[in-house]
């Protein structure tokens, strides 16, 4: 139980960490007090009256009247940039600590040689007879 919720902690935590230092916009567009569109990624496209004011020159004055209620809303959140460190500006004291704990944590994962058995050269000894059947001594 303590992995699982260590687990779901830890992932929750880097989500945390990977929204609040991400930045990203959203772009609206309302006519009136209609929002006609949206978009996360892209730009937004032309007003939908701009191309019907296009397509019918006849209608010109009444549409050009209600374009004054359109407008465009451009949300911005911006991420953090206080979680960079430069390390660049180590001190010589911070450096041997670095190289030290590197050295000394490599050192850690030695690897043997082999798979080392000690009887493999040996063979067991011959079977004549079964000692315990005979001193009836059994492990229950």
């Amino acid at each position: 139980m303590k992995e699982v919720l260590r687990k779901i902690s830890s992932i929750s935590m880097a989500f945390i960490v990977l929204f609040s230092t991400s930045s990203f916009s959203v772009d609206m567009h309302y006519c009136g007090d209609h929002l006609v569109d949206f978009s996360f990624f892209e730009t937004l496209d032309t007003c939908i009256m701009e191309a019907e004011m296009s397509k019918s020159s006849n209608e010109c004055a009444e549409v050009e009247m209600d374009m004054d209620c359109c407008s465009d809303v451009v949300v911005t959140i911006e991420g953090q940039d206080d979680l960079k460190i430069s390390f660049d500006k180590l001190s010589f004291d911070q450096q041997l600590f670095v190289a030290s704990f590197v050295y000394s944590y490599i050192n850690l994962f030695e690897g043997l040689d082999a798979n080392v058995v000690p009887f493999k050269d040996y063979s067991p000894p011959p079977l004549i007879r079964d000692v315990q059947v005979l001193n009836q001594t059994f492990i229950i």
